[in-house]
C-alpha cells in the first residue's frame, strides 16, 4: 500500500497567562503608537500656530506717517468730502506736471514703455474718452484734457485716493510690530514725539481690503496685491482645467482598462516616481517646450496676442499642470480602487457596459477621493515659485493680467520680491500677503470640500 504523504497540521492555543501577556504587549504598543500620533499632531499644530503668530506680529502694529503736503493745507474740509470737480481742480492746480503720471497709473491699459507712443485708443481701451482724440498720443494732450479724462473715468473716492498719493504723499517712516505696539505703546509715543514731531502715529493693519484691491507700488505705504492675486487666479485656472481631466482620464485607464503588461507597469511606476521630481525640473521643461512654442505665436501676433516672448499665464499654467498631474493621477487611482467590486459586478449583472459602469457607478462613488487629490494638488500649485520663475513670471509688474496670454506674477513671487527689498515696511507688506495667501488657500480648499460633501450627499 502506498504511504499517505499528506501532512496534518495542528494549532495549540496558548495558555491563558501567555495569551494575556501577549495581548497586554499589543495594547502597550498600540497605546505608544497612539501617543506618538497625537504628539506629532499637537507638535504640527503648535508649529502652525507659532508660524501664524509670527506672521501676524509683522502684519499689524503702530506706524508713523509723514506727509509731503499736510492734508489740512489743501482744503478746509476732509478730502473725501470734496466733490469731483473740486478734486480735479486740486490736481490741475497742485501737480499739473504729474497729470500724465496719474493717467498712466490709473487709466493706462498698455505697458509703461508704450504709454507715450501708443495711440489713445490703445492706452484707454475700455475707458471713456472723446473719439476725436483716439489717434493722438498722451504727449498731445493738454492738462485740461487729461483732467477731463480723469474726471470721466474715476469716481470721487478714486480721485481722492489719487490726490492722497500724488499730492499729500503719506509715507510710513517707522513701523513697530504687534507685540511691541501693544506692550510698549507709551514708550513708542514718547519716541515719536521726540524724533518725528510732525509725524502722525496711527495703528495700521497691513492686511486690508485696500491692500487686496491695490496694485503693486514702489512705495510700501501703497503697495497692494491685486495684480499678483489675479495672476494666481489665472494660472490656477489654466492648471486645473488642464490637469484635472487628463489626470482623471489617465487614472480611469490605468485602473479600469489597462491590463497587467510590462508597459502599463512601467507607466505606473514612472507616474509615482514623477511625484517626487523637484518642481524646478518641470520649470526647465516648461521653458524648453511651452515658452518656446508660445514665443513663436506671440512674435507673429498670433490671434492678436501681444509680444510677451512666450512668458505668459498659459505657459505657467501648463507647467504647473505637469507638476500636479502625478498627484491627481495617484489619488484618483486610489479613489477608484476604494470602490467596492460588488458595485461593478452588480452593474455588469444588470447588463451595463464597461463605460456605463465606470461613468455611472464607479466615478460617482470615487468623486470624494478625486476631489481630495485635487485639493492637495491645488495646495501645492498655489505655493510654487521655482518653476514659475524659470518660465518667466515677473517680479515687478504693474498691469493686471486679463487673459491666458498676458504677462503675470503670482503671490509667492510677490512675497519673495518684497522680502528682498531694503525697506523694512515691505516686510510688513509681505507678512500681510502671506496671510492673504493662507486665507485664499483655506477658502479654495473649503469650496472643494463643500463640493465633495455635496456630491457624497447626492450619491
Amino acid at each position: 500500500m502506498m504511504e499517505d504523504k499528506r501532512k496534518t497540521y495542528s494549532y495549540v492555543l496558548p495558555k491563558r497567562e501567555e495569551y494575556e501577556q501577549k495581548l497586554a504587549a499589543r495594547h502597550r504598543i498600540g497605546e505608544i503608537a497612539s501617543r506618538f500620533f497625537f504628539a506629532a499632531n499637537a507638535f504640527a499644530l503648535l508649529v502652525l500656530f507659532l508660524l501664524a503668530l509670527n506672521v501676524s506680529n509683522s502684519a499689524f502694529g503702530l506706524v508713523v506717517y509723514t506727509y509731503a503736503v499736510e492734508p489740512d493745507s489743501l482744503s478746509d474740509r476732509p478730502l473725501y468730502e470734496l466733490s469731483e470737480p473740486e478734486l480735479v481742480n486740486l490736481l490741475v492746480e497742485k501737480v499739473p506736471n504729474r497729470l500724465r503720471v496719474v493717467m498712466r497709473d490709473t487709466l493706462s491699459q498698455v505697458e509703461n514703455r508704450l504709454f507715450t507712443t501708443a495711440p489713445l485708443r490703445e492706452v484707454l481701451r475700455g475707458r471713456t474718452f472723446d473719439p476725436e482724440i483716439a489717434d493722438l498720443t498722451v504727449n498731445d494732450l493738454t492738462p485740461e484734457q487729461i483732467a477731463l479724462l480723469l474726471s470721466d473715468n474715476l469716481s470721487q473716492t478714486e480721485l481722492a485716493a489719487v490726490i492722497e498719493r500724488q499730492i499729500i504723499q503719506p509715507n510710513v517712516t517707522r513701523s513697530w510690530q504687534l507685540f511691541d505696539s501693544l506692550l510698549n505703546r507709551e514708550q513708542i509715543e514718547r519716541d515719536v514725539a521726540e524724533r518725528f514731531p510732525n509725524g502722525d502715529l496711527a495703528w495700521r493693519s497691513w492686511i486690508s481690503w485696500d491692500f487686496v484691491v491695490s496694485s503693486v507700488s514702489s512705495n510700501p505705504t501703497f503697495a497692494g496685491l491685486r495684480t499678483a492675486l489675479l495672476g494666481t487666479f489665472w494660472v490656477l485656472l489654466v492648471t486645473v482645467i488642464t490637469a484635472l481631466p487628463i489626470g482623471v482620464g489617465a487614472a480611469i485607464y490605468l485602473e479600469e482598462y489597462a491590463n497587467d503588461s510590462w508597459i502599463n507597469r512601467t507607466i505606473q511606476t514612472n507616474i509615482r516616481n514623477l511625484a517626487g521630481v523637484p518642481s524646478i525640473i518641470y520649470g526647465m521643461l516648461g521653458l524648453a517646450v511651452f515658452v518656446r512654442v508660445f514665443e513663436e505665436f506671440t512674435s507673429g501676433r498670433f490671434l492678436g496676442i501681444t509680444d510677451t516672448n512666450g512668458r505668459t499665464v498659459m505657459s505657467a499654467g501648463l507647467t504647473l499642470a505637469l507638476v500636479i498631474l502625478p498627484v491627481i493621477i495617484v489619488n484618483a487611482q486610489e479613489a477608484l480602487k476604494a470602490v467596492p467590486s460588488s458595485l461593478r459586478e452588480a452593474s455588469y449583472g444588470m447588463g451595463a457596459t464597461k463605460w456605463q459602469t465606470v461613468s455611472r457607478v464607479v466615478m460617482p462613488n470615487a468623486i470624494g477621493g478625486i476631489m481630495t487629490g485635487l485639493i492637495l494638488s491645488m495646495s501645492r500649485a498655489i505655493g510654487e515659485t521655482a518653476p514659475l520663475i524659470v518660465v518667466g513670471a515677473s517680479t515687478f509688474i504693474g498691469i493686471d493680467p486679463n487673459g491666458i496670454f498676458s504677462k503675470f506674477t503670482v503671490v509667492p513671487i510677490q512675497i519673495y520680491q518684497w522680502t528682498g527689498r531694503p525697506e523694512l515696511e515691505f516686510k510688513n507688506a509681505a507678512a500681510g500677503a502671506i496671510l492673504v495667501l493662507l486665507i485664499t488657500l483655506l477658502l479654495m480648499n473649503s469650496i472643494a470640500i463643500y463640493i465633495r460633501q455635496r456630491a457624497s450627499v447626492r450619491l
